[in-house]
């Protein structure tokens, strides 16, 4: 078969058996080009991006690439050094000295060369879209379709997921990330799936080292080989995550108790997971299953707080230990009450405003970065991000709504290449000055003017934030089934508003009778009770509390996240899971020894109560004092403390520590 080469020498037509190695193709480059290095060899499907080395695909057949006749693969490569060019007598010896070394290669190894990016572990929702072939089925058009029932025509055939005419009717805004991958691989769909992935990553970055070799890395030297073409910003046509799914409103209301008790925005990591969504064609959503606050100062207007926290590695765990769960994004407050009416709020966030401001989109874009996409379909083994960025804040009707973004691919590059940077104007964002380290290229943005011309216009030294997102659609489920089935745990990093405790952990447990529990067996001839315990250890914030007290072990709190994330409460098994446990028999050894709390006198009066005003001296519940100091056993005294019973020799308490006299 014939299959056509372009590189910077010309096109060139090789003629190559289907059969035959990779490193034929490499000759026969080497052949037409005799001063090519054949190391360097590097070939793509498309004119700019994808290059991958031949010496890679060695051991692969030339059929196995995906090339059929009359393809055209794109080829770069360097040039031999002026020495080696000189001692070569002549161009076929020079091509002779050249093919070995692709040879030797070929004979070292007869097992095709693995791949970075074939040996990624992407989310399970991609491996899920990936058997499938996305097409949009369409019914039988009753009055075009002419046909029989087991046939198709134009008017019933499936729509590809890309379809824009199907867009427009169903108002969808953006392609799936799925629907975007096939529609880059419908031109060479047979090619690119076992040859070269179709994907790259975006980088506005000066490539150090130069491709050419010709001066010294930035910054001591700039060509055009190295340096970054002309930025000009685009809406984005795909999103990585098309819906964000709550997956009960309960953990909204939780999130903004903070903010209702103090009026201070807070701050949180979104827990959850990514599923496929159907109402977009081959989409992906991702589920919210808990919010978790990290260490944060909140303000009136803003926070601070520090990422990554220290303790962000064990919450990492702690998810992926709840049935594979991870860190989907990120959740803020900004609310402002209106003073004319605290029952309303201000709607700050709008059409002439701004949505997400350019130090929001930029901090977006940072976390982005740091949380990148696992992907089979580009070269570096990761594609974009899936991690979204949500804003609680007022609505135009005073009310609160939450409003989910992502940095678009342009964003994030020129994040990470320093090039720009937020604006004291929110919905701005300013071009970063050119320096001796940094290199700004030229960025252009278009738009339609008054006359509903399509207009370039230079966005140095600012632009509109707005072509740095992606906004994403919300919602919360019509059947709410939450993996954590409590919520009444206090939530972490509220001090003074909401304090965890260990002691409040044993009291609940001790209502829920859950000492009884100290075995499987007892789990399994006692299920209300183990349904009763299951529901309450079924809350992502005791878990992560009980991760950090230290009765419990790594694996004690593995197997415990497990049995409680969705538990099956009809089942018993979860509870006979923990229920082996060393560290669950320590937790009922002290929820064993507690004790209730002695009920307190209640307060007097609010009123003041004159001397002949008529009133009954209300019962004495206080224990006496002989008991309370020597224990209402014999040969015990009691704590004043906390009330448990220890013995009659005891200096300090047993359980909580503090002197007993």
């Amino acid at each position: 078969m014939i299959v056509r080469v372009r590189c910077k020498d010309g096109t060139f037509r090789l003629d190559l058996d289907p059969q035959a190695d990779a490193a034929k193709l490499g000759s026969k480059i080497v052949h037409e080009v005799p001063n090519v290095d054949s190391v360097t060899i590097k070939i793509s499907n498309q004119p700019r991006g994808g290059e991958t080395l031949l010496s890679t695909l060695v051991g692969r057949t030339i059929g196995a690439l995906g090339l059929k006749h009359g393809d055209m693969i794109f080829a770069s490569y360097d040039y031999l050094g002026a020495a080696t060019t000189s001692a070569a007598p002549s161009v076929p010896n020079s091509s002779a000295t050249a093919v070995p070394s692709v040879a030797a290669q070929t004979t070292s190894s007869n097992a095709p060369a693995k791949r970075t990016w074939e040996d990624v572990q992407e989310d399970p929702v991609d491996d899920f879209w990936r058997q499938k072939d996305g097409k949009i089925p369409r019914e039988r058009d009753a009055q075009f379709c002419k046909h029989g029932t087991n046939a198709m025509c134009d008017y019933c055939m499936p729509l590809e997921p890309w379809d824009a005419k199907y867009r427009a009717e169903h108002s969808i805004k953006h392609l799936s990330y799925w629907a975007y991958l096939r529609s880059k691989t419908v031109g060479v769909a047979q090619s690119a799936p076992a040859g070269l992935p179709p994907l790259d990553k975006l980088s506005y970055r000066v490539k150090v080292p130069c491709p050419s070799g010709t001066h010294a890395p930035w910054p001591g030297g700039i060509c055009s080989k190295c340096q970054t073409s002309a930025i000009t910003l685009q809406p984005q046509s795909f999103r990585m995550v098309d819906h964000v799914e709550f997956s009960s409103s309960t953990l909204i209301d939780k999130f903004l108790s903070a903010w209702r008790k103090t009026g201070l925005q807070r701050f949180g990591i979104l827990i959850g997971r990514y599923e496929p969504y159907p109402e977009v064609p081959m989409g992906i959503k991702a589920v919210v299953e808990a919010i978790h606050e990290p260490p944060q100062e909140g303000e009136v207007d803003g926070l601070t707080l520090g990422l990554p926290w220290e303790d962000e590695s064990r919450v990492k765990q702690l998810a992926a230990d709840c049935k594979g769960l991870q860190m989907v994004g990120v959740i803020f407050t900004d609310l402002t009450a209106d003073e004319t009416d605290r029952t309303k709020l201000i709607c700050k966030r709008h059409k002439d405003s701004f949505w997400l401001s350019s130090l929001e989109t930029s901090f977006a874009a940072t976390l982005q970065l740091s949380h990148p996409n696992p992907s089979r379909a580009a070269p570096s083994g990761h594609f974009s991000s899936r991690f979204v960025t949500c804003v609680l804040s007022g609505t135009p009707k005073g009310d609160i709504d939450v409003s989910c973004y992502q940095a678009s691919e342009q964003a994030c590059a020129m994040v990470d290449a320093d090039i720009i940077e937020a604006s004291v104007e929110p919905g701005i964002v300013r071009v970063k000055e050119e320096s001796a380290s940094r290199y700004i290229p030229d960025v252009f943005f278009r738009y339609k003017n008054e006359y509903g011309l399509d207009v370039q216009q230079t966005a140095k030294p600012s632009f509109p934030v707005e072509y740095l997102l992606v906004n994403i659609t919300h919602g919360f489920p019509t059947n709410p089934s939450p993996a954590f089935i409590s919520t009444d745990f206090p939530i972490e990093n509220r001090p003074g508003l909401e304090d965890q405790d260990m002691s409040k952990v044993v009291d609940e447990l001790f209502k829920r009778g859950a000492s009884a529990i100290t075995s499987p067996r007892d789990a399994r001839t006692s299920p209300a009770t183990s349904q009763q315990v299951m529901t309450y250890l079924s809350d992502w914030h005791l878990l992560s509390f009980l991760g950090t007290v230290g009765v419990l072990s790594a694996d004690d709190v593995r197997i415990m996240a497990d049995a409680v994330t969705a538990p099956n409460l009809e089942s018993t098994d979860g509870m006979e899971a923990i229920a082996k446990r060393d560290g669950w028999q320590t937790l009922m050894a002290i929820v064993g020894t507690h004790s209730p709390a002695i009920p307190t006198r209640p307060p007097p009066p609010s009123g003041d109560i004159g001397m002949d005003d008529e009133f009954e001296i209300p019962e004495d519940f206080d224990v006496p004092l002989d008991t309370a100091t020597h224990g209402a056993v014999s040969g015990t005294k009691t704590c004043p403390h906390c009330t448990f019973d220890n013995p009659a020799d005891a200096t300090d308490c047993m359980i909580c520590g503090l002197p007993m006299d």
